[in-house]
C-alpha cells in the first residue's frame, strides 16, 4: 500500500512539473536561466555560454560571451512579462520550460542571435534552423571562436581555469 501511495505521489509531482505554467516579471540568472516568482526556470532545448565563459570575436579578442548572452536577454525582455510552460525538471530541480514574450519563443530568439546553441538532445532539432541562420549570418558566437558550453563546464569540473577552458580554437 505504501509503495502504491509513493508511486501515485511521484506521478502527481512529475505531472505538476510538466504542467507548470509561470507568467510574470523575469529576472535573468544567465543566458538560459530565468527566475519568475522565486522559481528558477531553465530554458528548454538550448545551451547558452556560462557566465564566466570567454569567446573570441571576429577581431580575435576575448569577450565574456556568457555575460553578453545574459545581458542581451535582459535587454530583450525589457521588463515585459514572460510566460513559461513547464516540460519537466532538470537535475538541479529547476523547472525546464519553453518561455515566450508576446508569443515569441525566447530560446529561439537567443539561438537566432548567436547567443545560445540548439541542444538537439533536448530540443529534437527545434532550433536547428535558427542556429543555421545565426551561423550563416555570423551572429554572436558564430562571428569568432568559442567552446560549446557543455565542454566548457566539463573542463571547469576537471579543475580548468575559465580562460583555459574558454579558448580552444579547435573546439568548433
Amino acid at each position: 500500500m505504501a509503495r502504491l501511495l509513493l508511486a501515485a505521489l511521484a506521478s502527481m509531482l512529475a505531472t505538476t512539473a510538466l504542467a507548470q505554467s509561470l507568467t510574470g516579471q523575469a529576472s535573468v540568472i544567465d543566458g538560459d536561466t530565468l527566475e519568475i516568482h522565486g522559481q528558477r526556470i531553465r530554458l528548454s532545448g538550448i545551451d547558452a555560454p556560462e557566465s564566466s565563459q570567454l569567446c573570441r570575436g571576429d577581431d580575435s579578442l576575448q569577450y565574456r560571451c556568457g555575460a553578453k548572452s545574459a545581458n542581451e536577454l535582459d535587454e530583450h525582455i525589457a521588463g515585459r512579462p514572460v510566460s513559461c510552460e513547464g516540460v519537466g525538471r532538470d537535475q538541479y530541480g529547476r523547472v525546464v520550460a519553453v518561455c515566450s514574450i508576446d508569443g515569441e519563443d525566447v530560446g529561439e530568439w537567443l539561438v537566432r542571435g548567436g547567443l545560445a546553441f540548439d541542444w538537439p538532445r533536448y530540443s529534437r532539432g527545434k532550433y536547428a534552423g535558427a542556429q543555421k541562420e545565426a551561423e550563416r549570418a555570423g551572429r554572436g558566437v558564430w562571428a569568432g571562436s568559442y567552446v560549446v558550453p557543455r565542454a566548457y563546464r566539463a573542463c571547469r569540473r576537471d579543475g580548468g581555469r575559465p580562460s583555459g577552458c574558454s579558448d580552444d580554437a579547435n573546439a568548433r
